[in-house]
């Protein structure tokens, strides 16, 4: 093949995206070191694929670029000389730019895809949290139905200690039978750092308190409503609650005594 034959067989072009076998690149790589009209079409689309690139595609990564300043560098000791006009080289090597152009543009929107992935799944991963937590609020809400109607239980309020907090509250949900007891703490204060309520057992006469729980989770519950296990309690005619250290006292803090209410027989 003669070097008008090359120019115009469109594998300058392929040479230059370097989509050519190992022995058809030899062929062009000595066509360029014989010629010159060979050496300076070569040039030419190089120029021209670089120019139409950087306007049409978007940022192309470092490996790609380095692979086409590779296939530049071969031939850039090229002497300057006017090309002919050649209509069928002039069509291969745009048909390879633009081949170029759309690689380029498919690559962008793969990593645009990918990032669109990414942040669905992200999405996702968010509303599951939120969903389980609506489940479980749920769940608890009605449990706490299912308490306050229930034949078993018997309410009572516990009012404020007017020396200490006197707008505070609590409600216990008493199941006699079964000794069981359920306290809600919405009306309290949240307790500062350091400081946990603990619920109290009181018979009368004499007083004698008797601990039945810590509301040690306070902040995290939603409902405020904790359950107690009073089977250790032999009768109980009142209930109180207190505030003390992390990890509850043996005997109650009077002086921290947030409510206070009797259970009528």
């Amino acid at each position: 093949m003669n070097a008008q034959e090359l120019i115009e067989s469109g594998n300058l072009e392929l040479y230059v995206a370097g989509s050519l076998s190992a022995e058809e690149a030899k062929e062009v790589e000595d066509a360029i070191e014989q010629h010159p009209e060979v050496k300076e079409q070569v040039e030419l689309i190089e120029d021209s694929v670089i120019t139409l690139a950087e306007a049409v595609s978007p940022p192309l990564s470092a490996l790609i670029w380095s692979q086409i300043v590779e296939n530049i560098n071969r031939v850039r000791s090229i002497s300057e000389r006017k090309p002919s006009t050649n209509w069928g080289a002039i069509t291969g090597w745009a048909a390879a730019i633009l081949a170029l152009a759309g690689i380029f543009w498919m690559l962008k929107e793969k990593n645009d895809l990918q990032d669109r992935v990414r942040y669905t799944t992200t999405q996702n991963a968010v509303l599951e949290e939120k969903a389980n937590k609506a489940e479980s609020q749920l769940a608890e809400a009605e449990d706490v139905l299912d308490i306050v109607r229930s034949k078993e239980y018997n309410t009572y309020t516990l009012p404020g200690n007017q020396a200490v907090a006197p707008q505070s509250f609590a409600k216990v949900y008493l199941n006699k039978k079964d000794k069981i007891a359920y306290i809600d703490a919405k009306g309290l204060p949240e307790p500062p750092r350091g400081k946990v309520y603990q619920v109290w057992s009181l018979t009368m006469q004499p007083l004698t308190p008797t601990s039945v729980g810590l509301l040690d989770s306070y902040a995290e519950s939603d409902t405020k409503l904790f359950r107690v296990d009073m089977g250790a309690v032999a009768a109980t005619e009142a209930f109180g609650i207190t505030l003390e250290p992390e990890g509850g006292s043996e005997t109650p803090t009077m002086d921290q005594l947030y409510t206070l209410g009797k259970v009528t027989p």
